[in-house]
């Protein structure tokens, strides 16, 4: 949707008086806490599956050395990864997973108060990724997975013949895919014993979790103004890719400089 269509969209939009505006929004206020309960209550779920040890011996790269998965929770018990697309030979990382990786730096010092260490993977060579990460400006650990199988294993990337037949399996399903490499979050706990367990893995949409910035536009009366694009997230461009102009707004309003 180009921005004089979504305009055009919000024109005939209601405008009410007060009293009905608020009687309006507490009746969707009863469904935003229908919908915070199901939350709950699935997370619950989520906790409450069974696990699964991880019994290959993976080897990465990291900028501190190789070190194996055990290794990669630091002090902490309980291990958050993206999956990052970045294959051996790309000029730069996935445009969509770049937007998802905008949000990490933040949340690191909170994870790690509740006991979570958080790695981004991808199976670019360690050159490769600290290039990127150096123009995107990113602190986060992230480290390679070249020539090991953790994202064949872990469901985010996949074996030429599986692309030739036009099936691959993501998300829990046997579906068409028109990529190598896909998106994900694993999760993954350390037992006292040095033990690993795979605790969890979404993919697809399900991503959208580390994607807050969607979170802010679902309140927006535009929303994320995705319909008629190409495909979702075509909008989408790495932070220092965006049009010079769309800098300068968000650097105006009333905190920016005043003649």
């Amino acid at each position: 949707m180009n921005a004089a269509t979504a305009e055009s969209s919000l024109a005939g939009h209601p405008v009410v008086s007060a009293e009905r505006w608020l009687a309006e929004r507490r009746r969707l206020l009863e469904r935003e806490k229908e919908l915070t309960r199901l939350h709950d209550q699935v997370a619950r779920e989520r906790r409450a599956l069974p696990w699964r040890r991880v019994e290959q011996d993976y080897v990465f790269d990291t900028p501190q050395g190789r070190c194996n998965l055990g290794a990669l929770f630091g002090a902490r018990s309980q291990l958050l990864v993206q999956h990052f697309m970045f294959a051996p030979g790309w000029e730069q990382g996935c445009k969509s997973c770049s937007y998802m990786a905008d949000h990490n730096d933040g949340a690191i010092a909170h994870l790690a108060q509740r006991d979570v260490a958080f790695v981004a993977v991808s199976r670019a060579p360690l050159e490769q990724i600290e290039r990127f990460r150096r123009r995107m400006g990113w602190r986060f650990a992230w480290v390679s997975s070249y020539g090991n199988a953790f994202n064949r294993d872990f469901g985010v990337n996949f074996a030429v013949d599986d692309l030739s037949a036009g099936q691959v399996d993501y998300n829990y399903v046997r579906q068409p895919f028109p990529h190598e490499e896909a998106p994900g979050i694993s999760v993954f706990h350390r037992d006292p014993s040095g033990a690993v367990f795979h605790t969890y893995s979404r993919y697809g949409r399900g991503v959208e979790v580390m994607m807050h910035t969607y979170q802010l536009l679902d309140l927006t009366p535009k929303g994320r103004d995705e319909d008629g694009l190409e495909y979702s997230m075509a909008w989408v461009r790495h932070h220092d890719r965006y049009p010079a102009d769309a800098a300068s707004l968000a650097a105006s309003g009333c905190c920016g400089s005043h003649d």
